[in-house]
């Protein structure tokens, strides 16, 4: 009888150790919840990922399943000059049949490309060569992590909309290691060399800035773009350039007759009030911050324009809302509201990898890196909103002159899918951000950063 019970406590003990590591083998997939296909990819080396050219094209397009039942699908693709193994992971997605029988909704496996969890080997056809492996682990597909061949080891990069927030940092792994690596492998072995802190989303942080952004849906259809117009500090209408009090056209009483920097400066009002009961002056936010020569180009034209208008309005306007909710006056250059990060080293373009243009002083970023940008800002500040002020140029003179006369007040967030968005408002409108960064791609973007508040009150 002692020995039937030690037996059993052995056996017992041998059950649990078994479910321990079963438990710690499928950590993988549960802790990132992204499909996992390493040991499905450890399958796969011969057949396919060191195999000529001419064998791949001739193997079918397989489904293959992990330890847990998750399926995927390998197959390959070519373009000119390379071919490509990719394993992707299965997606249930709804699609909506029409049909004489009538309308139904049908759930079909689809094997997207891009997916989370999606793994692609890209090889050289002249060679044979592997020249880098990608991996998708979010649900915005320009979001992935890369590792290439160097020197027999893996070097890493991590892309965020073309821009690489880290390029060619050497992990010390053999490459061929990756071949059959989990995901969960790749990030622990560069856990110090790339940023994934870029991936901890929480969408619930975002609820002040989107609530913030639904009242001024609410109240967009009281704004009226109205030519050098804003609201002084007792909320009366005055012309932005005097500051001196003008008439409001009959009908429009009751509507907020505004232009683009006297709209920003409601949104900010917004922000106060509440706490103040009271609205923002005039005065402080047309106080210049930026210092030039005054004999040199930009002085003697700004003698006769304000060519930093919506650059001083802004950087006012937020040190104005940071000095009130601390009840201090703070000087502008105290507050470190200016957004200058540089989270990116090169860009990915159609001619190739060149290096980013970065923050540049008193001008800000060019428009067309402004999606990876907010996406990171949306990840590290997912407290704040942002306005910015548009740097254009006139080039309809020589020398060319450039002035900041518009303004935005922009929300990126991530959604509860964690998909990133951004919500851009102009001359009281919402513009389509993508509309947006086409029509000022060519031009910089200056932002400054403010918390978001569930306490916004417009009137």
């Amino acid at each position: 009888m002692y020995i039937l019970k030690r037996h059993s406590v052995k056996y017992i003990c041998a059950f649990m150790f078994i479910i321990l590591v079963c438990s710690f083998a499928f950590a993988d997939y549960n802790v990132l919840k992204i499909p996992d296909s390493s040991e499905v990819r450890g399958d796969l080396l011969e057949t396919w990922f060191f195999a000529p050219l001419e064998m791949v094209r001739h193997n079918e397009p397989e489904i293959r399943n992990n330890r847990i039942g998750e399926k995927f699908k390998i197959y390959h693709e070519e373009t000119d000059d390379t071919f490509s193994i990719l394993v992707c992971p299965c997606m249930q997605i709804e699609m909506e049949v029409y049909s004489d029988k009538g309308n139904f909704t049908t759930v079909q496996d689809m094997y997207p490309k891009d997916a989370p969890g999606s793994w692609v080997l890209v090889r050289s056809k002249s060679t044979g060569a592997p020249l880098y492996i990608r991996c998708y682990f979010s649900n915005e597909s320009d979001v992935f992590v890369q590792f290439s061949p160097y020197k027999n080891q893996g070097v890493a990069d991590f892309l965020i909309y073309n821009c690489y927030a880290a390029k060619s940092f050497q992990t010390g792994i053999p490459f061929e290691r990756f071949y059959t690596a989990s995901f969960a492998e790749m990030q622990k072995w560069t856990q110090n060399i790339l940023p994934w802190s870029y991936t901890e989303i929480y969408s619930g942080n975002y609820y002040p800035s989107l609530q913030m952004v639904e009242v001024i849906r609410e109240n967009l259809d009281k704004v009226v773009f109205t030519e050098d117009a804003m609201y002084d500090g007792d909320n009366e209408p005055v012309y932005i350039s005097s500051g001196k009090k003008r008439a409001v056209n009959e009908g429009l009483e009751d509507k907020v007759t505004v232009n683009g920097l006297g709209f920003l400066k409601w949104i900010g009002d917004g922000l106060i009030f509440p706490l103040t009961g009271t609205h923002l002056k005039r005065d402080p936010l047309i106080e210049e911050t930026v210092s030039y020569k005054k004999t040199g180009l930009q002085g003697v034209v700004s003698e006769k324009n304000a060519i930093f208008m919506s650059l001083d309005w802004i950087r006012n306007l937020a040190s104005a809302i940071v000095s009130i909710k601390n009840r201090r006056n703070f000087l502008y250059s105290e507050l470190g509201v200016d957004v200058q990060v540089e989270p990116f080293t090169a860009q990915l373009t159609d001619v190739g990898v060149e290096n980013t243009i970065g923050f540049t002083a008193n001008s800000g970023y060019v428009v067309s890196t402004l999606k990876p940008l907010l996406y990171v800002l949306a990840v590290s500040e997912p407290d704040n909103f942002f306005f910015g002020a548009i740097r254009q140029t006139d080039r309809t003179r020589s020398p060319e002159i450039t002035f900041f006369n518009d303004g935005v007040v922009l929300f990126p967030y991530f959604d509860a899918k964690n998909r990133f968005n951004c919500i851009i408002f102009k001359d009281g409108e919402e513009i389509p951000f993508d509309s947006f960064v086409e029509k000022y791609s060519n031009d910089f973007i200056f932002l400054v950063r403010v918390h978001s508040s569930n306490q916004f009150v417009l009137e």
